[in-house]
């Protein structure tokens, strides 16, 4: 080879190197917030007058927040593993805590896996997949666990809901607090690859105990009970009225009479995620990543206190399956606007995937969001799908929520004029041509639920 030649030929491998390093320094960074059973009790949804959430609100004004999001399964460990995989429960046949998500999942599958194939740096901590537990391979580095202690020391799990809150907690004596501190550490770093950085809060998960200045914000003596009819159970078939368990939590609150103190917990311990939300954000603002970081904040499922007699998640209605979703897509979202379309949590991955530019694997399930995140008001033929147990699933449009449980008995409800859910209509006159569009979404086949304890 001729001298020039060479030299020639080195200097167009160096340009084209350069070209590629200087396409990786402009992708976007990704801000992943995960937020552990958080419903729909935000300011800005408007389904509970009570919340104070300034923080997740302020998020809300600067981009996209969609009015109907709902969850792909009522509880954390499924809910987590359909989102992160890209895979539906039916799918996967990871549809309850008891079935442990790595016997599920594929490794590689993940969300993380996918950004970190694509030349990100991909940091985690808290509680993104259930348990805190992880693929090591699918993550550039990721928060011990060992560092703090989740809830408080010493504080058992019913605290601030069956039992009253002995302890007074500080505010980095939750594992959340220190959580956040990892995540403002790895926006202060300046890195030579774009940044997906993942915070999993942990609350406000059970135990309801934080702080009692948090508690204040809320007097018991001005706590409301959600709306809720002492006779919605009477319609429903049985395979529903085992789902909302009357006899468990609900007969135990109405006889211990803290039902409004479980409210005033629950609302204290938002408060105390909203204020670790709001550091986070202080913190992207003054990072070097404030321009060009794409913000996703979701919880994995809401939570039901008391409504149809039912209380947790674990359920197929309205409560257990809404909780909030918010996009800051810089160049693609307009801030604060609102999305009234119907999507569920399996539009995240391939919605990431198509604002980053990165590949999106075959394997994924959901359809993208991005046209909603452009335009709030463009069509959408997508409903919200949710399951809970083999064979039950719930499909949720802008007018209605139709539920199919496995043994083929049904709910349907009118969303426009019946928002809490009263009044089931499946078998009243009229209905059926409803429900027969709404069982076109129901999936044709549904992987085998293995045998597995239930865990709440």
């Amino acid at each position: 080879m001729k001298p020039a030649l060479g030299m020639l030929l080195l200097l167009i491998a160096f340009a084209g190197w350069g070209a590629v390093s200087a396409d990786a320094a402009q992708k976007p960074n990704v801000l992943f917030i995960a937020v552990d059973d958080l419903n729909a009790w935000v300011t800005h949804l408007g389904r509970n007058q009570q919340a104070r959430t300034p923080n997740i609100d302020r998020l809300a004004k600067m981009g996209t927040t969609f009015s109907r999001a709902y969850c792909a399964v009522p509880a954390c460990n499924p809910s987590r593993a359909a989102l992160m995989s890209g895979q539906r429960p039916w799918t996967t046949a990871c549809y309850l805590n008891g079935n442990p998500w790595k016997a599920h999942i594929t490794e590689g599958f993940g969300l993380s896996a996918q950004f970190k194939k694509a030349g990100y740096h991909v940091a985690g901590a808290g509680k993104i997949y259930h348990s805190q537990s992880y693929f090591k391979s699918e993550w550039s580095e990721y928060m011990s666990s060992k560092l703090y202690s989740a809830h408080g020391k010493g504080v058992n799990k019913f605290e601030g809901y069956h039992q009253p809150l002995p302890h007074d907690l500080k505010d980095e004596d939750l594992g959340d607090w220190h959580i956040v501190d990892w995540c403002i550490d790895q926006l202060q770093k300046e890195h030579d690859k774009p940044l997906f950085l993942a915070c999993g809060l942990l609350k406000p998960h059970l135990p309801f105990a934080v702080p009692r200045k948090y508690y204040e914000l809320f007097p018991r003596d001005q706590i409301q009970l959600p709306p809720h009819r002492v006779d919605d159970l009477d319609d429903l078939p049985p395979a529903g009225v085992k789902m909302a368990n009357p006899k468990g939590d609900h007969a135990r609150f109405l006889k211990s009479g803290r039902w409004k103190d479980a409210i005033q917990s629950y609302l204290a311990t938002c408060a105390y995620t909203d204020m670790n939300v709001g550091r986070l954000l202080d913190a992207l603002e003054k990072s070097p990543h404030a321009k060009n970081t794409i913000i996703v904040f979701w919880g994995d499922h809401g939570w039901s206190f008391g409504e149809k007699s039912h209380w947790r998640k674990f359920a197929l209605w309205e409560e257990p399956t809404r909780a909030p979703l918010i996009w800051v897509a810089p160049g693609v979202t307009q801030a604060g606007t609102v999305c009234g379309r119907t999507v569920d949590f399996m539009t995240i991955y391939p919605t990431l995937c198509e604002l980053a530019q990165i590949e999106l694997p075959k394997h994924v399930d959901g359809p993208s969001a991005v046209s909603l995140l452009r335009n709030p008001n463009s069509s959408w033929k997508h409903p919200a799908i949710t399951t809970h147990g083999y064979r039950n699933h719930a499909v949720r449009t802008e007018t209605h929520r139709y539920i199919q449980y496995a043994d083929g008995s049904e709910e349907l409800y009118d969303h426009t004029n019946d928002p809490y859910e009263w009044t089931n209509l499946a078998s009243k006159p009229g209905s059926l041509k409803v429900i027969k569009e709404l069982r076109k979404h129901l999936p044709a086949r549904n992987a085998q639920a293995p045998k597995s304890k239930v865990v709440k």
